[in-house]
C-alpha cells in the first residue's frame, strides 16, 4: 500500500497549522451523523462520531490537551479515507466499529492551553472525574465498551529518539497498569500493535520513532483504561525538521493509524512482540529549538566561552500562534542538540540589554561584527 499517496489523496486541506479549534472542525463534522454528548466547562459542544459495522470496536479521542492538534488533523484525514471508495478504507468499516471524540477539550483548544477552562489537565483526572470533559470521556468508554483505545496526543520539540541526535517525530506507549510496570496480555496486545506501526514508520522516518516513558499514573486516562482491561495505545505526534506546523507529522500519524488497524484485522493478536517493543528507542529530552555553541561572553569583566540554548514558546496572539524564542539554558549543554545549531567560533555576544544571555530573555542578539539573530534565527 502506498501510504504517502493515500495521504496526499485524502488529506483534509481545510485544516492546517497548530491552532485548530471547534469552529475549524464543525463544518467538517456537519457532513457526518455526529452526536453532541455534552458540553465543556464553557458550554461548547463535545461531539461523538460512531461509524462502522465490524465486530472489533476501537475508541479514539484527540485534543484532550487543547494545544495538541496534530492528531486531530490526522483524524480528519482518516475520516476522508474511510468515507472514500478506496477498497482498503471500506474494509476498515466492515472490520471495525469506530467511536471518535475528535476534540475532547474545545475550551483548551480555543485558549491554546493544555488544560481545560478550569485549568485542570483532563489527562490527570481519570480517578476524580471532576471535569465535564473527563466525565464524558469516561461515559463514552463505559457505554461503547471498546476492544482497543487510541489515545492521541502531541509531544514537544524537546524529545529525541534516543540520545544520538535523532528527533522523535512519532512516539508510542503501551501504558502500564500498575506501579511495577508488569506486562499482562492486555498490555502485550498494545505492544504488538505498536511494533507493527513502528515497522511501517521506519520506512518513512528511520530512527525517528520513540517509546514514551511507561511510569504508572492511575490518574492518566491511558493507564486507567489499561487497568480496566482494554489495550490502549498512546500516540505522540512530535517534531520533524523544519515542520513546526506539523504537516509532515500528521502524515506519519495517518500512516500509523491505518497500518495499526490493518495489523489488528490481518493478524491474530497474540501479544508476542514484547521484546520488539522494548527495542524501540526510548524518548529522551535532548533537544532545544536553538543551540548556539562557542559563544564569547563578557561576564563580570571576564571573557568566557560558553554555549546557550533557546526554545520557542507557542503564544496565542490575535487568534494566531506565534513561535517566540526565549533563552532557555546557558552552560556546557553536553548531550544536547538543537533543531537549529550555530557555531559562533568564539565570536562575542551582544544584545540591547546587558550583553549577557539570560534565562527567559527574548533571543534577539548579535555575534561578532553584525551577525544578527532575531527570534533565534540568523538574518
Amino acid at each position: 500500500m502506498d501510504y504517502i499517496e493515500l495521504h496526499h489523496q485524502f488529506k483534509e486541506n481545510s485544516l492546517f497549522g497548530r491552532y485548530i479549534t471547534l469552529k475549524d472542525i464543525e463544518p467538517l463534522l456537519a457532513k457526518y451523523p455526529v452526536e453532541i454528548i455534552g458540553k465543556s466547562v464553557l458550554g461548547k459542544p463535545i461531539y461523538k462520531y460512531t461509524i462502522g459495522t465490524g465486530s472489533t470496536k476501537v475508541f479514539m479521542w484527540s485534543q484532550m490537551h487543547g494545544n495538541e492538534s496534530t492528531t486531530t488533523k490526522a483524524v480528519f484525514d482518516f475520516f476522508n479515507f474511510i468515507h472514500s471508495s478506496d477498497e482498503s478504507g471500506l474494509r476498515l468499516l466492515t472490520e471495525f466499529t469506530f467511536c471518535f471524540l475528535p476534540m475532547v477539550n474545545p475550551d483548551g483548544a480555543e485558549l491554546y492551553t493544555r488544560e481545560n477552562a478550569n485549568k485542570v489537565d483532563i489527562n490527570r483526572d481519570s480517578i476524580n472525574l471532576s471535569q465535564p470533559e473527563s466525565q464524558l470521556l469516561r461515559k463514552t468508554f463505559n457505554e461503547f465498551k471498546p476492544d482497543y483505545c487510541f489515545n492521541l496526543h502531541d509531544q514537544r520539540t524537546i524529545f529525541g529518539a534516543g540520545t544520538s541526535g535523532n528527533v522523535a517525530t512519532v512516539s508510542f506507549l503501551a501504558p502500564s497498569f500498575n506501579e511495577a510496570r508488569e506486562i499482562n496480555f492486555v498490555r502485550s496486545k498494545a505492544m504488538e500493535i505498536i511494533v507493527a506501526m513502528n515497522m511501517e514508520l521506519q520506512k518513512h522516518i528511520p530512527n525517528q520513532v520513540g517509546r514514551f516513558d511507561d511510569s504508572f499514573n492511575a490518574n492518566c486516562i491511558g493507564d486507567q483504561f489499561t487497568l480496566l482491561g482494554v489495550p490502549t495505545i498512546l500516540f505522540e505526534a512530535g517534531h520533524y525538521p523544519n515542520d513546526y506546523y506539523r504537516e509532515f507529522t500528521r502524515k506519519m500519524i495517518f500512516i500509523a493509524l491505518i497500518s495499526g488497524l490493518q495489523h489488528i484485522y490481518e493478524i491474530d493478536i497474540v501479544g508476542d512482540k514484547n521484546a520488539n517493543y522494548f527495542e524501540i528507542t526510548k524518548n529522551n529530552i535532548v533537544f532545544y529549538d536553538f543551540l548556539y555553541k562557542n559563544v564569547k561572553i563578557n561576564y563580570d569583566g571576564k571573557e568566557i566561552i560558553t554555549n546557550f540554548a533557546a526554545q520557542y514558546k507557542e503564544e496565542l496572539v490575535d487568534g494566531k500562534i506565534q513561535f517566540n524564542a526565549y533563552v532557555a539554558e546557558i552552560g556546557d549543554l553536553k548531550g544536547k542538540f538543537g533543531h537549529y545549531q550555530y557555531n559562533a567560533h568564539k565570536m562575542t555576544y551582544e544584545d540591547s540589554l546587558e550583553n549577557i544571555p539570560k534565562i527567559n530573555q527574548k533571543a534577539n542578539f548579535s555575534l561578532g561584527k553584525g551577525i544578527k539573530f532575531v527570534n533565534g534565527v540568523k538574518i
